[in-house]
């Protein structure tokens, strides 16, 4: 450890060390509770994710006067971008705690993980197909009046 003055060259000060048993046993502790509350970390973050899923009703029952009212509708409700960060999150303090072997048994939370990966991305695709579809519906009616008109 070093100290210093105004004006003066820092000096070293001898530190007392202690006992490297004891310093070796809190490092594992402090180890052991850090691989805990990244596990934790992770376990949030999964719940968090499953929170922000919708509902199987918002997808399935919705309430509009039109084609293009039902397609804006569930495109809404497949929104993802909450479940995509806590996804993230999650998968980002799960990297890093499997890449510290700080889990005993990560099997559990790498298949949860795995589980909301897939639902996000059955989500993602699903909006997308919408969407293409949302913009779709409203040129193939301009079309068809277009066709009739010309009768």
């Amino acid at each position: 450890m070093f100290t210093s003055a105004p004006g003066r060259a820092f000096k070293p000060v001898p530190v007392e060390s202690g006992d490297m048993s004891q310093s070796s046993l809190d490092d594992d502790e402090l180890f052991g509770e850090a691989a805990e509350e990244m596990r934790a970390d992770v376990e949030e973050h999964l719940d968090a994710a499953r929170a922000e899923l919708p509902e199987s009703d918002a997808i399935w029952d919705v309430d509009a006067d039109n084609t293009l009212g039902v397609l804006n509708a569930l495109r809404s409700a497949l929104d993802v971008d909450d479940v995509e960060a806590h996804v993230r999150d999650a998968k980002k303090a799960f990297v890093m705690g499997e890449r510290a072997d700080a889990f005993e048994d990560a099997d559990d939370l790498e298949a949860h993980l795995a589980a909301v990966e897939d639902v996000l991305a059955d989500l993602e695709t699903a909006r997308e197909q919408v969407g293409e579809l949302a913009s779709t519906v409203p040129e193939l009616r301009s079309a068809l009046d277009d066709a009739h008109d010309d009768e």
